[in-house]
Order: structure tokens, then sequence, then C-alpha cells
């Protein structure tokens, strides 16, 4: 089955899809590190060269909009809790493991500029260890079935931390990157999602630097057995988009052009990712 997801031609597809550059990724780290800023500027850029895009915010702090430069950000999907409990509730306190989302983005979300789809997940409640709610099966269920056409993307801004390694919502992404800046407590969190991480089956990670100072960071992460994608400069500019409140790549600078190299890397990760895969498949 398969559902019109985008205007043009994202998809929703619950059979694999075969052939074409589809790209799934997450990006987490440590609170302020700039994750969002990579998130949305990955997501204009990959737009930008034909890509067909889906960022879906799944930070409770539910910044990505502005970082994407969508002046009228959709209603976050946890504010829908009749949905919710409808697709992924059950009486008695237990939940629906497969709730039906193949409607949710062309419903719930907003095409912002380049063409960029933008789906807002919200506050997800915590429940305990793992937190196994409904509204974290309905994160799962809908990035399990989002199956991309050839040439596009999904890309998943995560809350700062790691606390939704916990609930599993990354399995099926293809790549988390952990961005990392200069710093014990950044690069500490690195670590524990690299352990977390491949505890829970997440088998591809890598990292960017922002701010600088790519020495001894390289050197911790290469440690750590994390590939690095590239570097962010510290740069003005991403200031003066903050506080024009325009999206960075509106703005330009040092940073959105170290992104955009990010983005050619990350590319050819991905290709590598897939053709593992395929080579796996097919016994070799």
């Amino acid at each position: 089955m398969v559902i019109s997801l985008l205007k043009k031609s994202v998809l929703v597809n619950l059979n694999p899809c075969s052939g074409g550059i589809l790209i799934k990724i997450a990006i987490t780290g440590k609170g302020g590190v700039g994750k969002t800023t990579l998130s949305g500027t990955l997501a204009r850029l990959l737009a930008r060269d034909g890509y067909e895009v889906l960022a879906i915010d799944a930070d409770p702090d539910m910044n990505l909009a502005s970082s994407l430069g969508v002046e009228k950000p959709p209603k976050p999907l946890t504010d829908f809790k009749d949905l919710i409990q409808e697709r992924a509730g059950a009486e008695g306190g237990a939940f629906i493991y497969n709730p039906k989302v193949d409607d949710i983005a062309s419903k719930y979300g907003v095409i912002g500029p380049d063409e960029v789809r933008m789906l807002v997940m919200g506050t997800v409640d915590r429940g305990g260890s793992g937190c196994m709610c409904p509204a974290s099966a309905f994160l799962r269920a809908l990035l399990r079935h989002l199956m991309i056409r050839e040439k596009s993307a999904v890309i998943l801004d995560m809350e700062a931390g790691i606390e939704h390694l916990g609930r599993g919502t990354t399995r099926g992404m293809d790549l988390m990157i952990v961005v990392v800046e200069p710093g014990a407590r950044s690069l500490e969190t690195a670590e524990r999602i690299k352990r977390l991480s491949s505890e829970i089956g997440i088998k591809h990670l890598a990292a960017v630097i922002n701010k600088g100072g790519s020495g001894k960071v390289n050197d911790k992460l290469e440690e750590l057995g994390i590939q690095v994608l590239g570097e962010i400069p510290f740069d003005p500019k991403l200031m003066q988009a903050d506080l024009e409140k325009q999206a960075p790549i509106e703005v330009g600078g040092d940073a959105v052009n170290a992104i955009a190299k990010i983005k050619e890397k990350l590319i050819e990760v991905v290709e590598d990712i897939r053709k593992e895969e395929e080579s796996k498949k097919s016994g070799k």
C-alpha cells in the first residue's frame, strides 16, 4: 500500500523500497551544541539539491521551525491526545505497538521553505525506564513505516541527551549523528550515546564537531570509534540569524558553508551503508 505523503512524491510504503538514494538520519547531542541548527540547515540544503525532505522535530524544546525558516509550525502531534489514544492507546494502560500512521505527515505536517515538510512530535510524557508510552510507540511506528522514494530524506531532530535512546525511537534510521563541541561534558554525552546505541542495535554512528577546536576532539572521537563527518566553525552569522529570526541558510556564512560540506560527506556515508546492506543481502 502506497499513500502520498508529500505534495510531490515522498511516500509512505509498508513494503521495502528498492533502488535510489534514501537518507534517514537522527541528530542528537548534549543540549546547546547546535544539533537543531545542523538539522534544519541539512534539511534545506538537501531540498535545494532536489531531495524531498521530511524534517521531524522530536525535541521537546521544539526549535526546529526557526532553523528551517518555518513561520507557522504545525501543532505538536502529542497535543492530539485523542488521536494518539485512538491509534496507539488501549484500555487498561496498555498500548498498540503498531498504530496506524500512514496519513500523519500529510494531515498534520506543514510545507516550509524549499518544499521541506515538517512534523512536530511535541513533549513525550516520561513513564519510567524506556518510556513505553503511547506517544513513543506512535513515533516509533511513524519512523518505521516511512519508506522514502529515490532521492528523499528524513531528518529527525532528537531531544538533547540520551533518554530518547531508551525509547527506541531511532531504530530504523540509517545513521545517528551526534553533535559535539569542545568540552568534557559534550564528549561524555557522545561516549554514553556510543555505548547505548550499540546496546540497542544502532549500527551506524557519526559525529559533527561544532564551534571549532577539532584537534583533541577528533582524537577522542577516533578513540571512541566514531567517524567525524566534518567541523562547523564558530560563526557570528548564526547569532545574527537568531536575532533576525531567520533560518541560518538565509544568512549564510562559514557555518552554513561547512554544513554544505558535511552534507556531501553524509551522502557518501549513507551510500556506503546502502552498499554494505546490499552486500550482506546478496551474501557477498
